[in-house]
């Protein structure tokens, strides 16, 4: 048989299911308290970035930079809009 480990389990903490509820409830708080201010900018966000397009489609978008920098600012607006549609429900 081997003997007794000279360290003790006491200092792991409690298995339980408590600290992973009280994990949980933390990351549910965080997430709520990040959730509005992360719409509100992306409702913003989703209302300025046309103002952005504008300019380049008067220039044109023959250079291949140019489109792709309006593919780009068009992308972002998609998941701007995505993640601001429910601001201010």
């Amino acid at each position: 048989m081997s003997s007794p480990s000279p360290l003790s389990n006491e200092s792991l903490g409690p298995s339980g299911p408590e600290p992973d509820r009280q994990h949980e409830q933390r990351a549910r708080q965080l997430a709520r308290s990040v959730k509005a201010p992360a719409q509100f900018l992306s409702f913003w966000i989703a209302i300025a970035l046309p103002f952005v397009h504008l300019p380049l489609l008067t220039q044109g978008l023959g250079d291949p930079q140019v489109t792709l920098t309006f593919i780009a600012l068009l992308a972002v607006n998609v998941f701007a809009l995505y993640l601001g549609h429910g601001h201010n429900q």
